[in-house]
């Protein structure tokens, strides 16, 4: 027995076993890099957004500053060697929007700076994993035009407007801008473009709207993915409704709920188990404090889900709002 555990063969069957588990064992700290990625990038900007397709006065600024916290556990394919697992993500915003007047009808525009802290812990190969990281994520810009049952108004002219129904369009593009490390498993960018064109219509009915909202998000590939690989991504596709019940004082508080599907990966062309089908409920209030600033308190969990959706998330945004005739 001694003379063949000392065999080459068996060496050699040692060495590759334990090339095995360190195989499995990056692999594993890449699935959870990962995931951490996919949770941070979602706590950055609340992703159910009530009043997109709302009728704002041309002329006006907005400044706001948001912080969000996520956690909870994240599902994953049943077949990677992950257990437990469970993210902590608190996020802080920095956005600039305004209102404009594009051949009478009344647009916005928005930059969104996010930055995040994420920390993730789950048992891989018998073995407790954990990975902490902060920097800047990716930003996101907005441009959105309703093109019917919105006109461009002034703020004088404004008290005067009753809304019916809107239909209107937006786009969103998030640029490579975050922090990222192709020699890093946990990265919060995702050195790659996407855009998102969006319609939606929104329904006026005494102190109730209805919104609905369809889109599609595309992505560029990363060529620049851990070792030196390349990944890319199908579109995700979603849908999102809104009740929203407006009270006096310019007080008004939504439900909101989201489905979106697809956005399957691949590294180097192989096909990852990891298609979304997943559903989020959640919920906005707005308070206005005077005429200048108003404050959003919003929260939003995971009903169900195929990957990454077992998390809640809440947060505050205090907006600051100025320009002509305000």
């Amino acid at each position: 027995m001694s003379k063949q555990s000392g065999s080459p063969i068996i060496k050699g069957s040692f060495r590759f076993a334990r090339r095995i588990a360190l195989t499995d064992s990056v692999f594993a700290i890449q699935c959870l890099a990962m995931l951490l990625v996919f949770v941070a990038s979602n706590s950055t900007a609340q992703d159910l957004e009530p009043r997109t397709y709302a009728n704002t006065p041309v002329g006006l600024n907005f400044v706001i500053l948001g912080y969000g916290h996520t956690e909870g556990g994240v599902g994953t394919d049943p077949a990677l060697p992950l257990q437990n697992l469970n993210v902590e993500v608190h996020s802080g915003v920095l956005a600039y929007a305004r209102s404009l007047d594009v051949y009478g009808k009344s647009a916005k525009f928005d930059v969104v700076l996010p930055y995040a802290s994420a920390v993730g812990t789950a048992t891989a190969i018998g073995q407790s994993r954990e990975r902490d990281i902060s920097g800047l994520a990716d930003p996101k810009f907005h441009f959105s035009l309703n093109f019917f049952g919105a006109p461009a108004i002034s703020m004088q002219d404004f008290p005067d407007y009753q809304q019916d129904t809107i239909v209107g369009a937006r786009i969103e593009v998030t640029a490579p801008g975050g922090q990222y490390d192709a020699d890093k498993l946990l990265n919060l960018g995702t050195n790659r473009w996407s855009i998102k064109p969006e319609l939606g219509i929104s329904k006026r009915v005494g102190p109730l709207t209805f919104e609905l909202a369809s889109g599609v998000r595309f992505y560029t590939d990363n060529d620049d993915f851990f070792g030196g690989k390349v990944r890319s991504q199908d579109p995700i596709y979603s849908v999102q409704g809104h009740l929203i019940y407006s009270l006096d004082y310019g007080i008004w508080a939504a439900a909101d709920p989201t489905f979106y599907t697809g956005g399957q990966s691949r590294v180097d062309g192989l096909k990852n188990n990891d298609s979304l089908e997943n559903a989020r409920v959640g919920g906005t209030l707005a308070l206005p404090v005077n005429r200048y600033n108003s404050i959003k308190l919003y929260y939003s969990s995971g009903i169900f889900g195929r990957t990454g959706s077992n998390f809640d998330t809440a947060g505050i945004a205090w907006q600051y709002r100025f320009g002509t005739d305000l």
